[in-house]
């Protein structure tokens, strides 16, 4: 299984379309529309946000799981734009019949919490995934195969929008929304979810009866965890590994591998923790270079520098044997790469991840300055060929780490990727044990 080692936006995209080449299926087990994942093909650019990017490999089955929650008016234009891009997704995605609904209350609380007086800026999309989250939470939640019992519909629409419209209008004076107006609009949506829908913990589960092999797709990453992340600037589901055993209906035991990516240097969206973050002119000239806005909102990332004891908790969290370092390229320019080998707190050397947001005002960053390497290596595929300094920047990480790398972007396209033998090797050998 693929998940994020930072903040998100680490380019786990690209990495699923790559090796989903090697899967049965491909199953999206957290988050909502508001991730993003780019992928590019022969120079042709795919964003997908709910559908799983096994979807561009015609062999492929791709499943949103039961963790997902579903806002439907944005999958149907995310399948209709896959279909006029000529991709099949008829017969080949697939919905949870329990994955949550969003519907326009949630997106209408969100919007007016995060702009409130007084309010903590969490740095959300606004796109109702935390207010959907705390409805499934709150078991008054809509599931998808409630979505498709219209007379069930129409009575939880009446009676939530009637509860939404008087919490909306007396904490934030929100226009009041129209129910009549939203069973219409969703009563018709679910008529063309309907095709896709299934019970996905089944499919999988069979799958894996069969001997074919999942890929288990993250969303946001570890440190946006609802649990584990620096809470509370996090999403509202488990971005980590475990998140895939809830998230889908799989047993725990059914993962074999768990791959972790991570960018050769850090960014983040939005508010909250950034202890490496570099606020100066190169961290701008690496927001151009790595083109580092979001792909589902557009937003500027906040840049930085790797982040080893970050890295080092991710992979103790998620039980990360394998890492993918995306984005190489990105650093080309530079004459040194520092690196955050260490935090201090108080003067003391620590190897905890702060609990509290406000514990990692108080980090001090300890640096190692490595060569760099000053040579492009845009659109390498042989490991012998990047440049020495290159080569010995991701054996640092490695040793750093504990984890082994075994695969590295060196641009956006998907044939702008370096393949380690001893990966592609393990992911035969965990392919068959599957």
């Amino acid at each position: 299984m693929i998940v994020g080692a930072q903040w998100g936006d680490e380019g786990k995209g690209k990495i699923v379309d790559v090796l989903s080449e090697n899967f049965s299926v491909v199953a999206r087990y957290a988050g909502g529309h508001n991730a993003g994942h780019t992928v590019i093909i022969n120079g042709k650019k795919f964003i997908l946000q709910l559908v799983p990017c096994g979807v561009l490999r015609a062999n492929c089955r791709s499943v949103i799981g039961n963790g997902v929650v579903l806002d439907p008016l944005a999958f149907l234009k995310e399948v209709g734009a896959l279909r006029e891009a000529g991709v099949k997704v008829d017969g080949n995605l697939f919905v949870s019949n329990r994955a949550h609904v969003i519907l326009p209350y949630h997106r209408m609380i969100e919007l007016a919490a995060e702009n409130a007086p007084g309010r903590v800026k969490i740095g959300t999309t606004s796109r109702g995934i935390g207010p959907a989250y705390e409805d499934k939470m709150g078991r008054r939640g809509l599931r998808v195969a409630d979505l498709l019992d219209l007379k069930l519909l129409r009575k939880h629409i009446e009676n939530a929008v009637r509860e939404k419209n008087m919490i909306a209008h007396a904490l934030f004076n929100s226009e009041p929304l129209d129910a009549d107006k939203m069973y219409a609009e969703y009563a018709q949506a679910a008529e063309k979810v309907a095709p896709f829908v299934c019970d996905t913990a089944v499919l999988l589960n069979d799958a894996l009866k069969s001997g074919e092999s999942i890929l288990f797709e993250g969303a946001q990453g570890t440190m946006l965890d609802i649990d584990h992340g620096t809470y509370p600037f996090v999403t509202s589901s488990s971005a980590t590994s475990g998140g895939a055993v809830i998230g889908t209906g799989i047993a725990p035991t059914s993962i074999t591998t768990v791959i972790g990516i991570t960018k050769a240097y850090c960014t983040r969206v939005g508010e909250g923790p950034f202890p490496t973050e570099d606020k100066g002119d190169t961290g701008e000239n690496i927001r151009k270079r790595g083109n580092e806005y979001g792909a589902v909102t557009g937003r500027p990332r906040r840049t930085g520098w790797l982040d080893l004891p970050l890295l080092r908790y991710s992979g103790m969290i998620n039980g990360t044997s394998w890492l993918v370092v995306t984005k190489l390229d990105v650093l080309d320019d530079l004459a040194e790469v520092p690196v955050c080998v260490a935090y201090r707190i108080d003067g003391k050397t620590t190897v905890e991840a702060p609990a509290q947001a406000s514990g990692y005002e108080r980090i001090e960053c300890v640096y190692q300055k490595l060569p760099g390497w000053k040579t492009s290596t845009q659109g390498v595929t042989d490991y012998e060929e990047l440049p020495k300094a290159a080569r010995e920047y991701l054996s640092f990480v490695a040793k750093e780490t504990g984890a082994k790398i075994g695969m590295i972007s060196t641009g956006p396209d998907r044939d702008h990727t370096i393949l380690m033998d001893r990966f592609v090797t393990s992911l035969k050998t965990a392919a068959q044990k599957a």
